[in-house]
């Protein structure tokens, strides 16, 4: 079955839109879906790490309205749309398509950080468009994207059995990995969170997680890395910004003397490369496995300048399935996770904290440490039933 198209009774929207070094919000034009496209109301957007690169101009996507973490609902549908996404419908959208690279949500697309957002005719034919109960519409959808990165990644762990996992970064994967890995890697984990400043150790020691070991990625994190002990099965995950992933995975390859497991979640800038893992492509192995594909997932072994051994992960996006799990967690355990929304912001507002962020690498914003900014859209009449 196919939904009628529901008019659109908006000719326009407002966006916020970045250009020209800041970031403004503007009134756009608001599309009409066509055959197989949906047009979109968000009701919560997230701004992740990526989301801060862009607009600090270390990454070269194109797309001027960013944001692919949230949840909206269906407020037009083009024909041949099943019915199961007619207007009305709460969702939220898989940002990752794994076989048309001209899909990627808040990259190459515009994303969801505006009133009204037109996803292609190839997401939403190919199944990225995700039908999700109402529980979900809270502030917490900013929560779900990245969630579903961490599921994703702990699955790959998992297979290594580790006895220890090392958590690089103190944004939020780096949060919700420690708080979801007792869970998706057995209760009995070591967890070992290191920080890239002083203010993220403070956040975390004012915000604990029971049973994690926290520092400062420094001299002292490495030694408490080097005391580990030297028969066990450690994974690392690199929760990392692109210009830090390198130098977290040679701490990790300098001072774990384990049985090694690491995941190249964190970016990795062109032609990255490690003198620790002479003749390793580390940026073909992090795109090796993109929103689920292949499944199984593709493992790396790579030899170590010490003649060691290390096995490597890599990936982009998530499932459907990383998705629709981390959907289901946030309703059942909201609380595990609440506290990682540490500022929740109207449009307007949204703008100016990007402005502020887009200038400089401070992560304080209103007096606290930015977590994650989860930005609430005011519900409208042809919305399909309000923000819920």
């Amino acid at each position: 079955m196919t939904t009628t198209t529901r008019v659109n009774t908006r000719t326009t929207h407002r966006a916020v839109v970045r250009a020209d070094g800041t970031v403004t919000v503007l009134d756009r034009p608001t599309p009409v879906p066509d055959e197989h496209e949906l047009l979109l109301a968000p009701v919560y957007a997230g701004l992740c790490g990526t989301d801060i690169q862009m607009l600090r101009g270390l990454r070269s996507d194109p797309s001027p309205v960013i944001g692919h973490e949230g949840v909206a609902r269906v407020v037009a549908a083009g024909g041949g749309v099943p019915e199961h996404l007619a207007p009305g419908t709460l969702v939220c959208v898989n940002p990752t398509h794994p076989g048309d690279p001209s899909f990627l949500l808040g990259h190459n697309v515009d994303g969801l950080l505006q009133e009204r957002v037109l996803i292609a005719a190839s997401a939403v034919r190919d199944g990225l468009v995700l039908p999700l109960p109402a529980a979900n519409s809270t502030e917490n959808a900013a929560l779900l994207e990245p969630l579903a990165v961490v599921h994703y990644a702990l699955g790959l762990l998992a297979g290594h059995r580790p006895h220890t996992l090392v958590v690089f970064g103190d944004g939020v994967v780096g949060h919700l990995a420690v708080r979801a890995a007792p869970v998706l890697l057995g209760a009995g984990t070591r967890i070992v969170h290191l920080h890239h400043t002083e203010q993220g150790v403070d956040w975390s020691e004012d915000h604990p997680t029971p049973g994690v070991q926290r520092a400062l990625n420094d001299a002292a994190g490495a030694r408490l890395l080097a005391e580990l002990p030297a028969d066990e099965r450690v994974a690392v995950l690199l929760a990392t910004p692109r210009d830090a992933t390198l130098a977290c995975l040679d701490t990790a390859l300098r001072t774990l003397r384990g049985d090694l497991a690491v995941d190249l979640l964190g970016g990795l800038p062109p032609g990255a490369a490690s003198p620790l893992l002479p003749g390793t492509d580390l940026v073909r192995i992090r795109a090796a496995n993109c929103a689920g594909v292949p499944d199984p997932a593709l493992r790396f072994t790579a030899p170590t300048d010490t003649g060691a051994t290390v096995s490597l992960f890599g990936h982009r996006g998530v499932a459907n399935g990383h998705l629709a799990t981390a959907a289901a967690e946030l309703v059942a355990h909201p609380r595990r996770y609440r506290d990682l929304v540490t500022h929740l912001v109207d449009v307007d507002e949204a703008a100016e904290v990007m402005r502020g962020l887009a200038r400089s690498r401070d992560r304080t914003v209103a007096g606290r440490r930015l977590i994650k900014l989860a930005v609430r859209f005011a519900p409208r009449d042809d919305a399909g039933g309000g923000a819920g």
